[in-house]
Parts: C-alpha cells; structure tokens; sequence
C-alpha cells in the first residue's frame, strides 16, 4: 500500500499533486464548515422549538432565547414589519455557509478533471518519447483518473451537506414563521 503511494507520487505530475492537495483541503473546509453550522443549527432549532411550543401552550410572547426576541423587545410597537425584518436577518443567519459548500460542490469536480487532463496529457507526452506499450498508458491513465474521482468524491459530500444544511435552515424558518404568525394573531 505505502508501495503504491510512493509510485503514484514519483509517476504524477505535479499539477496533479496540487490538484489533490486542493481538493484535500476542500474535503476538510467543507466537513468543518458542515459539523460546524448543523451544529449550531440543531441548537437554534432546539430554542426556538420550545419558544414555538410555549407560544402554542398559552405564553404570551416568544421564549428569551428566541431570534425574534431581540426584534419584539427593540421596539414598542409590535407589527408585522418588524417581524419580517426579524425573519429576514434570521433567514440570513440561518443560510450561512451555504454559497460555501454550493460552490465546492458545482466546482470540485471540474478541478479533478483538470488534474486528470493534465496527467493524461503527459502521459501521452511521455509515451511520445519512449516506446511503450498499452501497459504504459492504461498505468498512466489509471493514475490521472484518480484527481476526477478526488473530485467527484468531495463534490458529493459538498452537495449532501448543502442540501442536509438547507432543509435545517429551512425547518428553522418555518418554526420563526410559526412564532410570528402566532404572536400576530394575538395582537388582532
């Protein structure tokens, strides 16, 4: 195994090299970026939750730890305005780091790709100056496949977290939506 490692560094090019070191640090970008705002969201999701449910049993205004607290208690005017704008900063709040791994996962794979022409084409170069047999190109092309497969690999992980992210954030929404839908009503 650490044989096949150490062929595959010798025989690669380096824009191959850099190309799986780019998509390595993507893989460990888009993992802390992931843990770190599920997370966070779960915890939020947890809080306005039980704001939502002590708005449902009878209280009159949302939980302290709600988001939409600090817009209700800055004003003291309650109106549907105000909890749109508490809506909107939460719905920026909630999204964050989304662009990040949307652009990982539209990207990575046209950066594996690169890498892979790139050791393809000097493997072709390669075979151009020595004789060499089918052997010498499927080994060569074997080996430029694998910054594509890098590639595609991360790009699946970015695509699975945004959507995993996006349905959390969207759950979050929906449940300030609830809370402000109900503190409306009371007000009529």
């Amino acid at each position: 195994m650490i044989n096949n490692l150490i062929d595959f560094y010798i025989k690669s090019h380096p824009v191959t090299l850099g190309v799986l070191a780019l998509l390595s640090i993507y893989f460990i970008v888009l993992n802390w970026v992931f843990f770190y705002r599920y997370l966070y969201l779960n915890s939020w999701l947890e809080k306005e939750a039980t704001s939502l449910e002590s708005l449902l049993l009878g209280s009159s205004s949302v939980s302290q730890n709600s988001f939409l607290n600090n817009f209700i208690k800055a004003s003291a005017n309650i109106s549907k305005q105000l909890l749109d704008l508490g809506m909107l900063a939460a719905t920026k709040e909630a999204t964050q780091g989304l662009s990040v791994l949307s652009i990982f996962a539209s990207t990575t794979p046209f950066i594996g790709l690169f890498g892979t022409v790139v050791s393809i084409l000097d493997t072709f170069t390669h075979i151009g100056q020595a004789s060499g047999s089918m052997s010498v190109i499927s080994s060569g092309v074997s080996d430029a496949l694998v910054a594509t497969a890098a590639g595609i690999f991360v790009a699946i992980f970015a695509y699975t977290y945004h959507q995993l992210l996006k349905r959390k954030s969207f759950e979050l929404i929906n449940i300030l939506q609830m809370q402000a839908d109900a503190i409306l009503a009371r007000r009529v």
